[in-house]
């Protein structure tokens, strides 16, 4: 590596079981944009659920009422990472499944004639659902990406805005694009405007989870099956918007926040477990001592994972440039993307996967549910593209097995 790394690569992967895995001995893991690997702290926190606490929380006897409280200390510490109160905090079985109960929560608060604006750079699933809304009269405006780049640029969001968009729905980044967008300007525009913005962060939030209240956004949106946690969605929603939507509970939790928004009975395990994310993120921090600056743990290794990421990101997208047979979706600058590498290429991305896997690299190939931003820039969907995502637990030595088999596999 040409740049310096802030985290000790031996130190991050000893809090990660899957790398002492023999089954998965000399696989560099590269589809993480899919869902990364477990963190010790949550597998522990999970296990211990289930063994001493797997019955209903928040009941009269001792082992229920510290499955209460585990659940709580997720609310609490959730929270803390993301620097909002607890009351923001919702957790759902996915981020599709909270998008999807969001839109239609809104679908009985907006009017008539209100708009929204989309964009078509976003994962379906933070697309579709408020496009939907158009049935019942909502007027959809989409914020269209750049045909070459993939980009959405700012000076073209202006022109959407008026006083009758009340939502502004945005990915923090693309799934396939994966160039990290402003989400505090777009918050502050929206905001000039009266309207809320809603971030999608499920691409974002494996390179660091945000300072929710930093950026502006109203609503953020992401899965922990992603940030090294348990398979669930986390909502962090201002609790002045969250009263104002129609009560998606049942009729006798309406004056329940936590239940509000979560019309099934949310996993207690999993949500007792999400502690653990916040307890590996502090682990993080600790790792990368007085390597990065940051305000507290979490905006460490915030910073941390970052700076760990652009490193390894370098001698990627170097190699990539002298292949004039591909195509990069996005950036090539590794400052300006998180490091998810789509590439289109004249055969399916699928193809090219398979042949990885024959060198011991996992990646993935598709159009992973971002079909619009496919057709926008131009790559057919039933070819999609290459997909190398990774995170900052990936190691140099994975990167140069990588490189060296896209050289092996890549026509000049």
């Amino acid at each position: 590596m040409s740049q310096p790394l802030p985290l000790d690569p031996a130190l991050i992967r000893a809090e990660f079981p899957a790398f002492a895995e023999e089954s998965l001995a000399g696989q560099a893991f590269f589809e993480n944009a899919g869902g990364s690997f477990t963190a010790r702290a949550v597998l522990e926190r999970l296990e211990r659920y289930y063994r001493q606490t797997k019955l209903q929380p928040y009941g009269a006897y001792p082992a229920s009422r510290e499955a209460g409280e585990g659940m709580d200390l997720a609310y609490r510490r959730m929270a803390q990472a993301l620097n909002v109160s607890p009351d923001w905090i919702h957790f759902g079985p996915s981020t599709s499944a909270n998008t999807y109960v969001l839109a239609h929560a809104f679908s009985g608060w907006l009017k008539p004639g209100d708009a929204i604006i989309v964009t078509n750079q976003d994962h379906e699933a933070n697309t579709g659902a408020w496009r939907r809304l158009e049935k019942s009269g909502v007027e959809i405006r989409e914020w269209k990406v750049d045909p070459q780049t993939g980009r959405l640029d700012l000076s073209t969001l202006e022109p959407l805005l008026d006083s009758k968009v009340r939502l502004v729905t945005v990915p923090h980044c693309s799934n396939i694009a994966a160039e990290i967008n402003p989400v505090a300007e777009i918050a502050t525009m929206a905001r000039s405007y009266g309207a809320i913005t809603v971030v999608d962060g499920v691409s974002y939030a494996p390179h660091g989870l945000p300072d929710v209240l930093a950026i502006g956004a109203d609503i953020y949106l992401f899965s922990t099956y992603k940030t090294y946690g348990p398979h669930q969605g986390v909502m962090a929603v201002r609790p002045s918007i969250a009263a104002e939507l129609p009560n998606q509970g049942h009729f006798f939790n309406e004056g329940k926040p936590r239940y509000r928004l979560n019309p099934a009975g949310p996993d207690h395990a999993q949500i007792a477990a999400s502690a653990g994310v916040v307890d590996y993120l502090e682990t993080v921090a600790a790792i990368a001592g007085d390597a990065v600056e940051g305000a507290n743990p979490y905006r460490r290794a915030h910073a941390a994972m970052r700076a760990q990421e652009i490193a390894l990101l370098t001698p990627l997208l170097d190699f990539l440039r002298g292949r004039n047979s591909i195509r990069l979706i996005g950036p090539d600058d590794p400052a300006r993307r998180a490091p998810t590498v789509a590439i289109a290429l004249e055969e399916p991305g699928f193809a090219i996967a398979e042949r990885l896997a024959r060198h011991g690299v996992m990646a993935g190939g598709g159009h992973f549910y971002s079909l619009r931003l496919l057709e926008a820039v131009g790559v057919a969907a039933d070819k999609g593209v290459l997909r190398l995502s990774f995170v900052h637990y990936t190691s140099p030595a994975e990167i140069t097995q990588l490189i060296a088999a896209l050289d092996a596999e890549l026509p000049n």
